[in-house]
């Protein structure tokens, strides 16, 4: 009783918190469900690649890569890129499911700052200013309007699995 009443030490509760995010993510492996793509320190400023990213959140995969395809700002290539990259991841995923009756669509996006490389220009009277070359995390998450119903034969194989 007196346990219960104590505070745990802060490395204990962080312990105690991955341990029950392990649980969760095995108990969902079976479940189908929304896939993730990312890049990584993309050569284009957060500001003007949100721009394009704004354009295609909640969009259905077939309308977003339109979207992109024929977008001229800078950012389009790259996310078009990674769409594609998580399609591909979705049905790595999902490989019992015909991509068609899936109906995907972009469920979240996220343009998050990268690295910025600092440079000097010549300024006149000899001085310098500073010139910030930014870069750009993307991560997307497409995930489908109707979940696809899985056979009988996976969800008794599911249950057996939650039993051991």
């Amino acid at each position: 009783m007196e346990e219960s009443k104590t505070k745990l030490k802060k490395s204990v509760q962080i312990r105690n918190r991955k341990e029950a995010l392990k649980e969760e993510k095995e108990n969902n492996a079976g479940k189908l469900g929304a896939a993730k793509a990312s890049m990584n320190n993309i050569p284009t400023t957060p500001r003007k690649m949100r721009i394009v990213a704004d354009m295609i959140r909640g969009q259905k995969v077939n309308n977003a890569l339109n979207i992109l395809k024929y977008e001229p700002k800078q950012g389009a290539v790259r996310l078009e890129k990674l769409l594609l990259t998580a399609i591909s991841n979705w049905q790595a995923n999902n490989e019992d499911v015909r991509l068609e009756e899936a109906d995907l669509y972009v469920k979240e996006i996220m343009v998050n700052g990268g690295r910025m490389l600092k440079r000097l220009r010549p300024a006149p009277q000899g001085r310098a200013h500073r010139i910030r070359k930014r870069s750009n995390h993307v991560t997307m998450v497409i995930d489908s309007l109707n979940p696809p119903v899985m056979k009988e034969e996976e969800t008794k194989s599911q249950k057996t699995k939650k039993k051991k």
